[in-house]
Parts: structure tokens; C-alpha cells; sequence
């Protein structure tokens, strides 16, 4: 038996070692001492998905009245508003995966129209269904958010990763806020140069990794606004399909045509409305 406990244990540490230094999932074996005992499906998802636990992923506890206080609402299925957001999961990714889409970005004509809160509730919405990952990059380097909207205190950043004199690896600087199958790029402060960063290279060969090391994690991208500045259109061929975000009532009908026009050969999933005057429905 104790050849057996120490076969596996070298067997993992092999393993360890061939899969490279991004974070991985990683299910608690069971003891080798009992007999398997054949379970439904449905109960072996459940404790597959309870025995998550991230290796290398640093883990930051979050301040829930500072999220709702920024408009982060989707990890609380108590508030209705969250359910606006489940919905436009669904639709999303309904047409992700028929498109086979793995990378979404998430931008507006204008600044001010409510990007970085949507695609933050998006990608928990997404983390939160049960075969699904999440991870959201804040690519918006001339004003990052996301960290700020999230509370998490940075040791370690997208800039220190994007600077050509760093020395950092993407796995010192990827962040899971405390909620299940989800995790952050984030971005700490303003990069010079964006948009000759954002078409460089690195952060080309970073997207093809992040898109390609996982099979069942949408990468979603938070991009500065359209017409501002041309960081946006500078990435965007990178990037497999955009969600635009429209703000009632500082979005124009020029605004929204001219931000179309610059994405004439981009895969547009759809346009959100945000900030309406709606009442919110309850099903009952």
C-alpha cells in the first residue's frame, strides 16, 4: 500500500511539472484505502465542484457593501437587478458557443456608458454557472477600473507583466476575488503608449494563451471606448467577438453609427442599453 501512496505521489508531481506555471483546478484525490463507489453524475459534479481549490492563483477576500456600492451585484441572486445579467449571459453565450468564440471584448462608443460594471457582473454571472470558467482582463490601460470597482489591494499587476524590463509571469499577477471559477487580470495604474502595446506582439501571444490553455474559460476583455482613443481598434483583431455597451442618454445616434463603422469586420454580439429607466420585474 505504501508503493501505491508513493507511485501517485510522483505520478502528481510529474504532472505538476508538464503543465506548466499557470494556475490550474484541482479535485482532492480520494484515499487509496477504500473501495470506489460508482455515484450519479449529478453528485459527482457537485463534489468535483466543492473540491476546487486554486494552487498558485493568489486569493483575495472581498468587501461585499464595497461591490454593491460600485454597482456589482451579480454574485448576490437575492438582488433582482443580478437577474438582467443572467439573462445576458445566456445570450451571450449562446451565440459564443455556436460560433465557437472564446474571447469577448466589452467596450463603448463614449466614456462614462458603463463598461467596466457590466463586464465585471458579466464574467461572474458566467463563473457562476456550473460548467463554466471566467476570467476578465482590464485591457483598459489608459483608465483601469476593475481592480478599483473589485477592492482588491495589487501586489503584482498587468503593468508589471506588460513592462518589457519586468520579469513577471501572467501566474503572479492573476487575482481570484474569492468567487468560484473566477479570476482577474487587472491593470493597477496608466500604461503610456497603449495602443502600440495592445498591437504588440506580447499581448497578441498573451491572448492566443489565455484563449487556447483552457477549453471550458471565456476570457473577457474590459477595452477603453471607441472613439477616444484607437487602443480598442488596435486589439480587437485579437479578440474573437465585441459586446458594445450604449449609455441612455450620453450615447448619440452619431456616436453609436460611428463606433459601428469602425467594426465592419469585427464579430459584434450585440448592443447594450445600459443606465434605462426600467422598473425592475420579478417573475411572480
Amino acid at each position: 500500500m505504501e508503493r501505491i501512496k508513493a507511485a501517485l505521489e510522483k505520478a502528481r508531481a510529474e504532472k505538476a511539472k508538464q503543465e506548466g506555471s499557470f494556475d490550474r483546478f484541482v479535485v482532492q484525490p480520494e484515499s487509496v484505502d477504500q473501495e470506489p463507489i460508482e455515484e450519479p453524475v449529478e453528485q459527482q459534479q457537485e463534489k468535483t465542484l466543492e473540491s476546487l481549490e486554486y494552487q498558485q492563483t493568489r486569493v483575495l477576500s472581498l468587501n461585499y457593501e464595497h461591490l454593491e456600492r460600485h454597482r456589482i451585484i451579480s454574485f448576490n441572486k437575492h438582488n433582482l437587478l443580478s437577474n438582467s445579467f443572467d439573462l445576458l449571459r445566456t445570450q451571450v453565450l449562446q451565440k459564443m458557443e455556436q460560433n465557437g468564440w472564446k474571447t469577448l471584448a466589452i467596450t463603448s462608443p463614449t466614456p462614462e456608458a458603463g463598461k467596466t460594471v457590466i463586464a465585471i457582473n458579466l464574467a461572474i454571472s458566467i463563473a457562476r454557472q456550473t460548467d463554466k470558467t471566467a476570467m476578465l482582463v482590464d485591457f483598459d490601460l489608459r483608465k483601469p477600473k476593475v481592480a478599483r470597482y473589485l477592492g482588491l489591494e495589487l501586489e503584482q499587476s498587468l503593468n508589471d507583466y506588460l513592462d518589457s524590463k519586468s520579469e513577471s509571469n501572467l501566474h503572479d499577477i492573476i487575482i481570484n476575488p474569492q468567487i468560484s471559477r473566477f479570476v482577474v487580470l487587472p491593470t493597477a495604474k496608466k500604461i503610456e503608449s497603449s495602443a502600440e502595446l495592445l498591437s504588440s506582439a506580447k499581448v497578441t501571444n498573451m491572448i492566443n494563451e489565455l484563449k487556447e490553455r483552457y477549453q471550458d474559460r471565456y476570457v473577457i476583455f474590459d477595452l477603453p471606448p471607441l472613439l477616444n482613443t484607437d487602443d480598442a481598434i488596435s486589439v480587437l483583431p485579437q479578440i474573437d467577438c465585441v459586446l458594445m455597451i450604449v449609455a441612455n442618454g450620453s450615447s448619440t445616434k452619431q456616436d453609436i453609427k460611428e463606433s459601428l463603422r469602425h467594426l465592419p469586420e469585427t464579430n459584434l454580439v450585440g448592443v447594450v442599453l445600459n443606465k434605462a429607466e426600467e422598473a425592475t420585474r420579478s417573475y411572480y
